[in-house]
Order: structure tokens, then sequence, then C-alpha cells
């Protein structure tokens, strides 16, 4: 019956230092109102939920980078007590905090807690904080986080918005993350200010640039021009070509990432674009080109196309060098768009099976939830018929079917 047992204390003190740098994503308790929130990027966050005015409220208070254990409980404790005598705890908690948290402190947080664990290109967690650097810092790196405004957005902004209109857009959508996390961490309140920011701004004019492709007739007289060039660069683009693939794929292809009994060369997800591991169907001419290099192979842990120096893999200027001996206006990553044009103009392959060989994220999340198969036998037909046609000098363009 209720009421007649006798009730159970209110958790206390449950979480230790330990516990909170080893917690998963998920909301843990420690008592008193006290949270540990670990969003899914491993970020984590310390939250007080009280009640403020007669309403339930969740409270920021902060990221655990710059907030102990002991810490959060004490502040915690301070903003429990401000409540209950009827104050506004987040004016009290907002007091000490926004000003010790500068833009620059909140941009190295952002990187160290969400860039660096799930970024997998070391270029990219490079230049992600390197640009913040060079065009933001100046102007609001020493700024309170809370105190940013859309001025100082735009005065970082207008110098680079029309002169370097790429650089520009990496750098908004930067500035919007590290403010989005400002807010979610309670350092600042209100509409992020990079919002809208564009009205401010004039027209960029810039257009998307596409990867220059080869027009998709001219690549069986091609193959063999690459092969009189030889080398590793040349074997290497030679399998690009072959497998539709990323020129950074195959530069970093293992041997033990290759069946050749099967013919199946297994991408892990690590060294995928999409996070997401990927099969490749190995036509007979991509295996002529591993049987090309087998004799090189050092380990079954070597690099498939090993580079001058030891352990290290080509770099795409070796792949590129290629096709400017060649002379040859086109770059790696566009012999992509020219499998896909083959595939479109002279088969008849389902779209998704195309998708697939380019190892493509289904867009429609109905679709994605409910597609279990790689279609690795249709992508092997496909891969066949391509590397058929890409190898055959002069050949007809044939409709071919599914």
């Amino acid at each position: 019956m209720v009421g007649n047992g006798p009730k159970k204390a209110h958790p206390h003190n449950k979480l230790t230092a330990a516990a909170v740098r080893r917690f998963g994503a998920g909301k843990y308790a420690d008592g008193s109102g006290l949270y540990l929130v670990v969003d899914d990027s491993g970020a984590r966050r310390w939250a007080l939920r009280t009640t403020v005015h007669g309403r339930r409220r969740e409270i920021g208070l902060g990221p655990v980078s710059l907030l102990g254990l002991g810490e959060a409980r004490e502040l915690a404790r301070d903003l429990r007590r401000v409540a209950r005598s009827g104050g506004d705890p987040i004016a009290e908690r907002d007091k000490g905090k926004r000003v010790s948290v500068t833009f620059a402190d909140a941009a190295r947080i952002v990187h160290a807690e969400q860039i660096v664990p799930n970024a997998k290109n070391g270029k990219h967690v490079h230049q992600w904080l390197q640009t913040l650097e060079t065009y933001a810092f100046p102007v609001m790196g020493s700024l309170p986080v809370h105190a940013v405004q859309q001025a100082d957005i735009l005065k970082t902004l207008a110098p680079i918005w029309i002169t370097k209109p790429e650089t520009a857009r990496r750098v908004r959508q930067r500035l919007r993350t590290v403010l989005d996390w400002a807010g979610t961490a309670g350092h600042r309140d209100g509409i992020n200010p990079v919002m809208g920011i564009e009205k401010g701004l004039p027209k960029q004019r810039d257009k998307v640039k596409h990867f220059t492709a080869l027009p998709w007739r001219e690549l069986p007289s091609l193959i063999p021009r690459i092969e009189a060039v030889g080398g590793m660069g040349a074997l290497a683009l030679r399998f690009c070509i072959l497998t539709a693939c990323r020129s950074g794929e195959a530069r970093g292809a293992i041997w033990t990432e290759i069946d050749l009994d099967e013919r199946v060369w297994t991408i892990p997800a690590e060294r995928m674009k999409g996070g997401r591991g990927h099969r490749v169907p190995l036509s007979h001419p991509a295996m002529a080109v591993l049987m090309e290099v087998h004799d090189l192979k050092a380990g079954p842990d070597a690099l498939v196309f090993p580079s001058k120096r030891a352990g290290k893999p080509l770099s795409d200027m070796t792949l590129s060098a290629t096709l400017r001996r060649l002379d040859l206006p086109v770059t790696v990553h566009g012999f992509r768009s020219s499998f896909r044009d083959w595939s479109e103009e002279s088969t008849s392959f389902p779209h998704e099976v195309k998708e697939a060989a380019l190892s493509h994220s289904v867009r429609n999340k109905v679709e994605a939830a409910y597609r279990r198969t790689d279609l690795f036998e249709k992508r092997r037909t496909m891969m066949d018929a391509w590397g058929s046609f890409v190898t055959s000098v002069g050949a007809k363009v044939v409709r071919l079917a599914t």
C-alpha cells in the first residue's frame, strides 16, 4: 500500500570522477537534481533540475572540461538555494560563469570534445581550429562568448566573404557550431547570431566547382596510355578507375582488405568517407592490376600500392602526376563521374545499384531503414561490365541488361 513503507532517500553524490570520464552517451544522476549529460559526440556537461518560481527547469551548468565534479556539486547547491529563496538561479549562474568563457575558450572546447574525437581526416581536424584562429579570434577571440553579437560575425566574415567564398562558408559553419554549443552549455541565451547573417553580406557569385571528368566514351583509349606511363601512380590510377573508388581508398588499401579468391575488396568503415564499411567487387581487369603489384607484397598488412617511402601511402599528387604527363585536364576523382555517366547513358542497372557502387548513402530515411543489402551481386555484374568496357579499345556502346 502506498505510504506504508519507509521513504527511500534521494540519491546523493552517486557519481565519481572516474565514472564521469568513463560514461557513454546518456544522462546520469548524481543526486539532488544534478545530472551529468553525455552527448552522442562524447561532449560532457552538467545540468541541474530544480523548481524555479513553481516550474520545473533544467539549467545548464557548463562543460565537464571547465567544471569538475566537486565544483558542479557546489554550484548546483548554491543555485538550488537561490531557487528556494525565490531568486533567479540562471542569473546567479551567469554572474561568474559568463565572464570566464571567451569565444576562443569555447572554440577550443568544441574542437577538443566534438571535432577531434569524431573527425576521420587529420587535415580537417587541423584546419577546423586554424581557420577560426586566423579569421575569428582576432575579432572576437577574447570576448566573453555570451557577448558575441551579429556585428562581430559580420566583422569576421565580411573581409573574406567575396574574396574567399568557400573558406568564408566554412568559417560561418564553424562559428555556428561553437555558438550552438555555447547556448547548449548555458554560456549564452537567445538566437545564435550566425543565423540569418547572409542578409548582411553581399551575394556570393562563385558556383560549386565540380571535379573535371573525362567523357566516358574516351576511357577505353585512355587506359593503354596510362599503362604506357608505368609506375606505381599509374597502377593505382588504373585501379581507381576500374573500381570507381576514391583516390584515398585505393592509396590506403592494404592486402588484408583484399580476398583474391573471392575477388572482393573490403574497405573498413574508418577509411570510408561516410563512415560505413564498403565491399567492392573486383572485375578481372582490376584483378590484373593487383597481380602486377602482388610480387611487391611485403606482408599481409602492407600497402597494395606502396610509395618509395617505406610504410607511407602514395600521395594524391602521384596519381595526378600521371594525368599531367598525359596532358589531361581532368581530376582523379572525376573518373567516378565518368563511371556514373557511363552507367546512366549506356546501361539499364537500377539507380540504387549505381549509388551503392559509388558508396553513396541513402538520403531517403525510410528507404535507408529498410535497405538490408549492399546489392553486392548486382554490383559485381555492373563492375564486370565496366571493366570490360574500360579495357576494350574501340568498344561499341552496348546497352546492358541487369
